[in-house]
C-alpha cells in the first residue's frame, strides 16, 4: 500500500518521516526528506565515534589479552574507556539528531494527522534543544569548577576537566545539530 492509498484509505498522512520501508525498516535506497539532510555532513561526529570506539576495542582486547596471559589488569584503562565510551555516545547522539535517526518513541504520533503531528514534533524539538542547551551550560560549571579546583579524576590523577570539557562541547554541538533540524523542519512546513 502506498502513502497516498494510506492517506485515501485511513483520511491520515502515513508519510514516514524518514527513508522507511512499508514493513518499518530503515530503506536505504529512499532518499531522505530535506529536513533530515544536515547541510554541515556529519562525517565528523561519525569519525570522532568511530574513533572512540576502535580505542575502546584496542584497551579491551589488550586488557583480555593481558589478563588471560599474566593474571594482571590494566585497571587505570577503566578511567579512559568510560571516557571514550561517553565521548562515542554525544558524538553519536549529535551525528543522530542531525539526521533525525535519534531514538524516539512515535507510536502515538503517528496516528495523528499532518498538523497535530507536526506540532508536536516542533515541540519536541525545542525541548531537545533546551535539554541540551542546559547540559551545555550547566556542563560548562562544571569544567569550570574542575579546572578552578585542580580535581583530579579518581582512578589516575589526570587533571578532571580533560575528561569534562567535552560535555559542554558536544552538548552544544547537538543543540546546534537540533537548531538546524528545527530550521529546516519549519522551511519544509513553510512550503
Amino acid at each position: 500500500m502506498t502513502a497516498g492509498a494510506r492517506h485515501e484509505a485511513t483520511g491520515v498522512d502515513a508519510t514516514p518521516v524518514g527513508p522507511v520501508s512499508e514493513g518499518g525498516a530503515l530503506d536505504s535506497g529512499a532518499p531522505a526528506p530535506p529536513e533530515d539532510r544536515p547541510r554541515v555532513g556529519t562525517a565528523v561526529e561519525e569519525g570522532i565515534a568511530a574513533v572512540a570506539m576502535a580505542l575502546i576495542c584496542i584497551i579491551t582486547f589488550a586488557n583480555v589479552v593481558v589478563r588471560y596471559f599474566t593474571n594482571v589488569s590494566f585497571a587505570f584503562t577503566e578511567e579512559f574507556s568510560v571516557f571514550l565510551l561517553v565521548v562515542m555516545t554525544l558524538a553519536g547522539a549529535s551525528a543522530a539528531f542531525a539526521r533525525n535517526r535519534h531514538i524516539r518513541m512515535e507510536y502515538f504520533v503517528g496516528k495523528l494527522a499532518g498538523g497535530p503531528r507536526r506540532g508536536i514534533e516542533v515541540l519536541v524539538t525545542l525541548c531537545a534543544i533546551a535539554l541540551f542547551g542546559g547540559l551545555a551550560f550547566y556542563g560548562f560549571y562544571l569544567f569550570l569548577d574542575d579546572w578552578q579546583y585542580g580535581t583530579t579524576s579518581p582512578g589516575i590523577g589526570v587533571p578532571q576537566w580533560l575528561y569534562t570539557v567535552w560535555l559542554p562541547l558536544f552538548s552544544a554541538l547537538i543543540a546546534l545539530r537540533i537548531l538546524g533540524r528545527l530550521v529546516r523542519l519549519l522551511q519544509g512546513y513553510a512550503r
